[in-house]
């Protein structure tokens, strides 16, 4: 059936809320079996109970990803028992500010989250992938990560990083049957831009796009489910901008 994902496990990071967690609702709905890897220990079991329902294989992982030793090992000793063959780098966290605001600890701490452990779980997955001779890497970016956004010289700077990742990588693992790709959002209207953005700016910004309005989450995840399905097969290598048509 199309987009389909019945027979592979989901790695998914950030899977609380926002993106992840409608990457979470969207692949249980198309069959997958998930490892949802969240710091929240709260909004982690809100999702899990959500889906408790959807008659798929449902792994919680309560850890925080930027502890990088903790990470290694608890994704390896996922990784050598049921194979992961889907991976959602979706986890994040933003330190807006100009170059004159921000400093060495706010550049480190962003770029952490946004490359660092994409590297790593990376890293670790890609074997176990090209043995089976088959996988599917996702990396959510942002249209920041290609035009840069004023304000945001951390994030845009990550995000642009996971570009360079996902193309580089996307090099190597091509002749193991792998795809890598990225999806570049424009404002999403997640919980935390809800919460946290003032609303003067987030109409400031949906007068941009030529669709003239915010994203929701679960339209990042279904195209984030197409590029982890076989009709995507053919894609690899790419970085989508999934914005309304916004730029940055």
């Amino acid at each position: 059936m199309y987009m389909m994902l019945s027979g592979h496990t989901a790695l998914i990071t950030g899977a609380g809320q926002g993106i992840g967690r409608a990457c979470a609702e969207v692949f249980a709905s198309r069959g997958a079996d998930l490892v949802l890897v969240e710091r929240n220990e709260l909004t982690l079991r809100e999702v899990a109970e959500s889906l408790s329902d959807k008659g798929v294989s449902l792994n919680t992982v309560v850890l925080d990803l930027t502890d990088l030793e903790a990470a290694r090992e608890k994704i390896s000793s996922l990784a050598d028992g049921k194979p992961i063959d889907i991976l959602v780098n979706n986890a994040g966290f933003d330190r807006p500010g100009t170059i004159a605001r921000i400093d060495t600890d706010d550049l480190a701490a962003v770029v952490k989250i946004h490359l660092t452990v994409p590297f790593l779980l990376i890293k670790l997955l890609l074997p176990h992938m090209s043995k089976a001779g088959w996988g599917r890497i996702v990396n959510v970016s942002s249209v920041y990560g290609a035009s840069g956004g004023k304000g945001e010289v951390a994030y845009s700077a990550a995000k642009a990083a996971v570009i360079g990742l996902t193309k580089s990588i996307s090099k190597e693992a091509g002749k193991f049957g792998v795809t890598v790709n990225a999806v570049l959002p424009g404002l999403t209207l997640t919980p935390t831009i809800e919460r946290v953005m003032a609303e003067k700016y987030k109409q400031q910004i949906i007068q941009e796009p030529p669709l003239a309005r915010a994203g929701l989450p679960r339209e990042l995840a279904q195209v984030i489910a197409f590029l982890a399905s076989d009709d995507a097969s053919f894609v690899s290598g790419a970085a989508i901008p999934v914005s309304g048509g916004w730029d940055g």
